[in-house]
């Protein structure tokens, strides 16, 4: 077997995912294949690229190198291609990618809007680690993401952002039979005890930050659930745990979402693209369309609604 850039992107792909299973969901494979396939590069290169952890997989101090030097290759090849296909596209379509947040129902229509005629498609991820690497290997062309404040995502040339949303704060939510339920905001402290449904999109520092906002409360935080943001609603809303939530979205039934007090969690939107693939004026329309798709639903909680209202300095230009 030679080595080849689909097994470039596939080491680049375990990296980036720390995690085997959810690098075989994205190439499309199944996880033994995925395995097997790991073992036959490895051999061919001479050693081992990734050990276990407590977290999924982590490189090896090999795997490092190989990695780095993967990541250049692939790079120069993605430009390669991004280069012959030459800025705006010229398809008159929109690979666009979004973090799971509350106005992904309206981007299609509102960058639809802003870009008639174009043909638009979406794709819906809880990392924004992973949409930057879509973007960087030319599988979208642009993406709106979420990034908890004190992390960044790796964005690499073409790839360019402008900043959507500066700073807001991320709520929490628990039952609505939670005796906190009737707070007007809730301490991180108070939450001590608690069982927690660890956030979506770990990889991209959500995660860490969780950890560390709750060691500086004075608590560990108890991580007892993984479950992506749909299924994680009927085990708060029946009680069994807490979890960190975007503020837009609107409280599920049997649920309440609180805003934390001193807002501990704060994160920020960034419309990401490839300049390669998007005029400037292609991307200041997107701009304002994922904008105006944000500004629809900011009134969905109406105690975000208030927080908006008194934060002006944060609202993207319309």
């Amino acid at each position: 077997m030679d080595l080849d850039i689909r097994h470039l992107r596939m080491i680049c792909a375990i990296a980036e995912t720390g995690s085997l299973t959810r690098a075989a969901a994205q190439a499309g494979l199944s996880q033994p294949a995925m395995t097997n396939l790991l073992r036959r590069v490895e051999t061919l290169i001479g050693g081992e690229l990734f050990v276990r952890s407590r977290s999924g997989v982590e490189p090896t101090p090999l795997g490092d190198q190989v990695i780095a030097r993967a990541r250049i290759v692939l790079s120069e090849v993605d430009a390669l291609f991004g280069d012959l296909r030459g800025p705006g596209g010229g398809s008159g379509s929109l690979r666009l990618g979004s973090v799971h947040v509350g106005c992904v129902g309206s981007i299609v229509n509102r960058v639809g809007d802003v870009l008639p005629g174009c043909e638009i498609s979406l794709r819906i991820e809880p990392s924004a680690v992973l949409l930057a690497e879509a973007l960087t290997h030319g599988r979208l062309d642009a993406a709106l993401l979420g990034v908890i404040e004190g992390f960044g995502v790796p964005l690499a040339a073409p790839v360019v952002s402008r900043t959507l949303v500066p700073r807001y704060p991320i709520f929490v939510a628990l039952s609505a039979a939670h005796p906190l339920a009737g707070s007007e905001e809730i301490r991180l402290a108070d939450l001590e005890g608690e069982a927690w449904i660890s956030p979506p999109g770990a990889d991209d520092g959500s995660l860490a930050a969780l950890r560390a906002s709750c060691r500086a409360a004075g608590f560990e935080p108890d991580i007892r659930f993984e479950a992506p943001s749909g299924a994680a609603r009927p085990l708060v809303a029946d009680g069994h745990g807490v979890r960190l939530v975007d503020p837009c979205w609107p409280a599920p039934a049997g649920t309440a979402v609180r805003p934390l007090a001193g807002e501990p969690q704060v994160a920020r939107l960034l419309l990401a693209w490839r300049r390669d693939r998007l005029s400037d004026a292609t991307a200041g329309a997107l701009y304002r369309g994922l904008a105006q798709a944000f500004v629809d639903h900011v009134d969905d909680n109406p105690v975000f609604g208030r927080w908006w209202e008194a934060h002006p300095e944060v609202h993207p230009l319309l």
